[in-house]
């Protein structure tokens, strides 16, 4: 398992390639439910990163998966 110091590395390369690359999904980042604490000192650990970091993942996955679909769809 990754350290949590590679896992905030990889978020933070991940979210700057979705800013330059993605900027329609980076203006979303701000209300993905991930980065929404839900109490006032939220635990912030190792786990919670990871997951975070797949979320990031997906929401590129799902995005790409659209944006192909619709390109189809206008040929």
């Amino acid at each position: 398992m990754e350290s949590l110091k590679n896992i905030l590395t990889e978020i933070t390369q991940l979210t700057l390639y979705i800013e330059t690359n993605y900027p329609e999904l980076y203006r979303d980042l701000n209300e993905n439910p991930m980065t929404l604490p839900i109490t006032s000192h939220p635990h912030i650990d190792k786990k919670v990163m990871q997951e975070y970091l797949e979320s990031l993942k997906d929401l590129i996955q799902r995005h790409l998966e659209t944006y192909k679909i619709e390109t189809e769809q206008r040929k």
